[in-house]
């Protein structure tokens, strides 16, 4: 059975070239995840030391359900955040939560700066840094092909994270890329793997895990199986994909079109699901530990005149990512769309901070504000070319525009003007532009993050427009969510797991008093990663919503600003009131 007494982390000093397993807390206090990730943070973390501090932990955390049932197969990573120096989560998956519960480990902590730009290299039974100095700058599909010889006998278990050259010179949203398809993407973890000169990560997932008895685990394990496979419940994802959002959303008007000047768009034809599944879908596949398959791969066939001669390439894609490097950029043709994702992926850039980031640039291009002095090449919206280039400008940071610009949209706009129409809500926006709680909500929320509240929900189908009601959906619906990425389970499977199949499960893998009481944990693990965010600076006065937020039309009409306003001041107060309530998650 699972240890219910205290959690396995390897700690790892890449200074010092050594390496821990420590015991940590307990999964009836921290839960795991996100829960195990505030907790080891507030333990190993310096609150008031900078993003690329050597000593600032990163924080790989799985959950006491995962490799145990269907979609429990993600990783928390916890970090101090280079975009806005706060604390910050990322998730992904991929074969990272598999690996490290196979490797033994229920964390891996990395603290320090490697010697050399280094891979690290975890297994069950032996640890290591190798020196890759000869990988320092290269892409990271290219840097894939050279971490993959290092263990191909394993690779069925392997999972390989690593960076590009956006990370490796310290780009505020540099992303981490897990096994080519999946991301830790926002908030700019791969900036701080560089700052480690840490180029890659394998963990080799090379132990055993022994089978849980049990008629009780068994039969809820078939039955979780056969609800996420032949139901509707996770349909949509393996279909179409989150893609299939597109359609409908352009048709409710709330679709953010170039730089979000425009909510429609009738050429959204060309982008929508069904256009890359009937063109462009190769094959689909999935996270270990998933039988679902919803990452979508599409084929990216680009023919090179002075070879005369055709390449392939194989690029994932959904609804994120298609309206970055889609309608923000007013790109309506499904392979340019692969092409702008493929060179953002090079790069190991967050596809969404990247996308918004290049609209406004091409609004303040348009508008005088900057010239190709600063951008180096003429942009306008739709022309793909010229947006390829920009992007390997801004992971390369060439020039004085594009490290301002590589810092974030913002910090671009603070120091060239155009903060009215800078898309940033507390970080580039996400691919809705449904209304006044979608927009206070992703602002003001813990990871600014679509994915923390569900805004986007309320705007669509709730009455009431009283500031209180919708406050309380975002704070319930966010706990809600930290007790999945606690567990920690895919958030597209959150109808699947309520708290009640939560229960079960937990009870199923010898779990029974972190069963009873998940529920009331996840409420102090809401509260301690608010903590742990105001304790490392968040001030909700240093953040607002820009205007262009304030000129958006959506099928109920324009924003309604007092309600909007309203909703933000509200939401601030209930978070500062959990944070006050968080009781202190360091652990011995």
């Amino acid at each position: 059975m699972i240890n219910e007494e205290a959690f396995r982390v390897l700690v790892v000093n890449l200074t010092e070239g050594k390496s821990e397993p420590a015991l940590f807390g307990s999964p009836s206090e921290l839960l795991g995840g996100s829960g195990l990730a505030a907790g080891l943070f507030a333990l190993y973390g310096i609150m008031d030391a900078p993003a690329d501090h050597p000593d600032q932990p990163l924080i790989f955390a799985i959950g006491p359900l995962t490799a145990y049932f269907p979609l429990m197969s993600k990783v928390v990573l916890g970090f101090k955040s280079p975009y806005n120096g706060q604390y910050a989560e990322s998730h992904a998956g991929g074969r990272l939560g598999l690996a490290l519960r196979f490797a033994g480990y229920d964390a891996l902590l990395i603290k320090g700066v490697a010697r050399t730009p280094s891979c690290l290299i975890v297994g069950s039974r032996n640890i290591g840094i190798r020196d890759v100095h000869y990988l320092w700058g290269l892409d990271v599909l290219n840097t894939g092909k050279h971490l993959r010889r290092f263990s191909g006998k394993d690779s069925g278990h392997r999972s390989i994270l690593r960076i590009g050259p956006a990370g490796e010179r310290g780009v505020a949203f540099a992303s981490i890329n897990v096994d080519t398809y999946r991301h830790f993407g926002r908030l700019g973890g791969g900036a701080v793997m560089g700052a480690k000169r840490l180029k890659g990560i394998i963990v080799l997932g090379d132990g055993s895990l022994p089978l849980l008895g049990g008629k009780a685990y068994r039969d809820l394990y078939k039955t979780v199986y056969q609800e996420v496979t032949q139901t509707p419940a996770m349909k949509k994802y393996h279909d179409l994909g989150t893609l299939e959002n597109m359609l409908p959303l352009n048709e409710l008007h709330a679709v953010p079109w170039r730089n979000l000047q425009a909510t429609h768009d009738e050429n959204v034809h060309g982008i929508t699901g069904q256009r890359f599944a009937e063109e462009l879908l190769l094959r689909k596949t999935a996270c270990s530990g998933c039988p679902v398959g919803c990452i979508h791969v599409g084929l990216l066939r680009e023919k090179f005149a002075e070879q005369n001669e055709f390449q392939y390439r194989q690029v994932s894609y959904d609804h994120e990512p298609v309206f970055a490097a889609g309608s923000m950029l007013g790109v309506t043709n499904a392979g340019g769309v692969l092409t702008l994702l493929e060179e953002m992926e090079r790069q190991g850039l967050d596809v969404m901070s990247a996308g918004v980031a290049l609209a406004w640039a091409t609004e303040a291009f348009g508008r005088g504000i900057v010239t190709d002095k600063e951008t180096l090449v003429p942009l306008s919206f739709g022309d793909v070319e010229k947006y390829r280039e920009a992007v390997r400008h801004l992971g390369l940071r060439t020039n004085d525009f594009y490290h301002f610009l590589g810092q974030g949209t913002a910090a671009a706009a603070n120091h060239y003007g155009g903060g009215d129409f800078a898309c940033v809500l507390g970080q580039e926006m996400a691919g809705y532009a449904t209304g006044e709680v979608f927009f206070a909500s992703h602002t003001y929320g813990f990871r600014h993050s679509h994915l923390d509240n569900a805004g986007y929900s309320y705007d669509q189908k709730a009455d009431s427009k009283k500031s209180e009601d919708a406050v309380a959906f975002l704070i319930e619906e966010e706990r809600r969510r930290v007790q999945l990425t606690c567990m920690v389970s895919c958030l597209f499977a959150r109808n699947v797991y309520s708290e009640e199949r939560l229960q079960e499960c937990l009870a199923s893998v010898g779990l029974s008093r972190l069963a009873q009481s998940v529920v009331a944990r996840s409420k102090d693990v809401q509260a301690k990663r608010w903590q742990l965010k105001y304790l490392t600076g968040y001030n909700p006065s240093n953040i607002s919503i820009p205007k262009r937020f304030e000129e958006v039309t959506t099928w109920k009409g324009g924003i309604d600003k007092v309600f909007m306003d309203s909703v933000a001041a509200d939401y601030q107060n209930a978070v500062r009131k959990l944070a006050e309530s968080g009781q202190s998650v360091q652990s011995s």
